[in-house]
């Protein structure tokens, strides 16, 4: 009864601290922001995407008039490309940068060498070179099929010799994601799925720092350390409900990600394993809070200790190297990533969880001890 009326007085400080209320607030533009973010970055970067959700109309191309009717421009504007004639390219490269993305030049019969001056700080630059370099790519061709002797219904049939059909299979079980784009997949499940489910328990380690420091300055933590409770059940009292607040956010997050059309899988085993990376940091937040005697020095010894935590965490994720994988693999992000992606639950998946699960426990303990250590000292 005293652990669980010490984890009310602690659920209480917290809803009415309107500080973490914000924090809470804030965290959902965060996560609305960073879906937004990927969501256009994949837009801007996928030709077929900008032509389905972009403004396409930016896509804007100076040519000569020369090539008005040509097949390179008929390729162009089928690509929802807007093209913008010109008797005098000159003319066309002072608007470069301003009004055009690309100005295409050709060089007069027989050799039609085609030049391309791109606007490469244009936010469209990657589509708009993909779509012209298909052109200028199909343009090349068909000159080279017209001086072999052949006629245009020809070039066509050599050009199209195989139609490919596409049959949806299984429609009623795919994942129905917000953007149907490996680049969306990749930053969305590979970096943003995880530091969105972190966020709650980076603010659980500072709100725990928080609050034994703030009871140091309030003169009320002797008071605690005199309480007839164990210090075990004294860390229980002040984790517990800090820690639930923590992972009833991050299920939330889990729920409006969902809303957003990015399913999260396997929800029990990564609540399973952001029970104990939370345990890990709020054990962290605790050990701190017995070594410094402000507010001030709390949240700056934290700061740095979260810094420290998010490159370890989140740099594994941007490394590509086969001979770390086996490494890589016990990182509790990457673990993240595997397990929300996909539906399939691997029992070797688990295995990798047992280093965070311990390095928890261990942290714990060593909580236990210095509290232990410090109500001796002050008693």
């Amino acid at each position: 009864m005293k652990i669980m009326a010490l984890a009310k007085k602690e659920s209480q400080d917290i809803l009415k601290n309107k500080i973490y209320l914000l924090v809470v607030v804030v965290q959902v533009f965060i996560i609305l922001g960073a879906f937004g973010l990927a969501f256009m970055s994949s837009v801007v970067s996928d030709p077929a995407l900008l032509d389905d959700y972009g403004p396409s109309k930016a896509l804007k191309v100076g040519i000569s008039e020369d090539l008005r009717n040509s097949t390179l421009a008929e390729d162009l504007e089928s690509q929802n490309v807007n093209l913008y004639y010109y008797k005098d390219l000159d003319q066309a490269k002072e608007l470069l940068g301003t009004r055009l993305v690309a100005v295409i030049e050709v060089s007069p019969q027989p050799e039609q060498n085609v030049t391309v001056d791109f606007n490469t700080a244009n936010v469209f630059y990657p589509v708009i070179s993909t779509k012209v370099s298909n052109a200028i790519v199909k343009f090349k061709t068909d000159k080279r099929l017209e001086s072999a002797g052949l006629n245009s219904s020809q070039i066509q049939k050599v050009e199209n010799m195989v139609n490919l059909n596409i049959v949806p299979v299984n429609e009623k079980e795919s994942s129905g994601l917000a953007l149907n784009s490996p680049y969306f997949v990749e930053i969305m499940y590979g970096f943003l799925v995880p530091f969105i489910l972190l966020l709650p328990l980076f603010l659980a380690s500072n709100i725990v720092t928080d609050s034994i420091v703030g009871e140091r300055e309030r003169k009320t933590f002797e008071v605690l350390l005199m309480a007839p409770i164990s210090n075990t059940m004294v860390i229980f009292g002040k984790t517990l409900p800090i820690l639930s607040f923590a992972l009833l956010q991050s299920m939330a997050w889990i729920f409006l990600l969902d809303l957003l059309r990015v399913p999260i899988y396997n929800t029990l085993t990564l609540f399973f394993i952001l029970l104990f990376i939370g345990l890990g940091f709020i054990s962290i937040g605790i050990i701190i809070s017995m070594f410094v005697d402000s507010t001030k020095e709390a949240n700056s010894a934290i700061t740095i200790v979260l810094v420290f935590a998010t490159f370890i965490l989140f740099m594994p994720l941007f490394i590509k190297a086969p001979y770390f994988e086996v490494i890589l693999n016990f990182i509790p992000t990457v673990l993240m990533v595997k397990l929300a992606s996909t539906p399939v639950l691997n029992f070797k998946t688990l295995l990798y969880a047992a280093p965070t699960v311990i390095i928890a426990v261990v942290l714990f303990l060593l909580t236990v001890r210095y509290f232990r250590h410090e109500r001796a000292i002050r008693l």
